[in-house]
């Protein structure tokens, strides 16, 4: 997550990586929150857990409707909590489903509304036992459109 030569200071840069203990509870967070998923349709709950830059968390659960396109994914409930609470600076964000032999991983409607709000966030990838993998949104999301790509010249 080290600054590129030439970037301009980003305050939505962590200014230090997530200690252990910040990231037991943020997975501690993102397992509840799968307690509540609304998921008749699929069987598959997925919670998710927000930090913000000023270390609140903000979970979500997926919630499935009937009519498949109007449900929405535990990252973007997230999101939208946080963010109808004034916060849209993040540092990480965890993410958890019930799947043994596979990670939780946001889909691409997900990733690129974790793009609107940072390029450099901590996204932790865990599986239903809690271990976990540590991702950027780079990695996810590779040659991204974001706010600045509207900005006029």
């Amino acid at each position: 997550m080290a600054q590129q030569h030439g970037d301009a200071p980003n305050p939505a840069v962590p200014s230090s990586a997530l200690g252990p203990e910040q990231v037991k509870l943020l997975l501690a967070a993102s397992k509840e929150a799968k307690r509540f998923a609304y998921c008749p349709y699929s069987n598959y709950p997925v919670g998710a857990a927000l930090l913000t830059s000023d270390g609140k968390i903000f979970s979500g659960c997926n919630i499935e409707n009937a009519c498949y396109p109007l449900g929405v994914c535990a990252e973007r409930t997230a999101i939208q909590k946080a963010v109808s609470e004034g916060h849209t600076k993040f540092r990480a964000i965890a993410i958890i489903c019930n799947s043994q032999e596979t990670f939780a991983v946001p889909c691409g409607a997900c990733r690129q509304v974790l793009r609107e709000f940072g390029k450099h966030w901590e996204i932790f990838l865990a599986k239903a036992d809690g271990t976990h993998i540590q991702k950027t949104l780079e990695d996810l999301l590779p040659f991204p459109f974001g706010p600045e790509d509207l900005k006029m010249v």
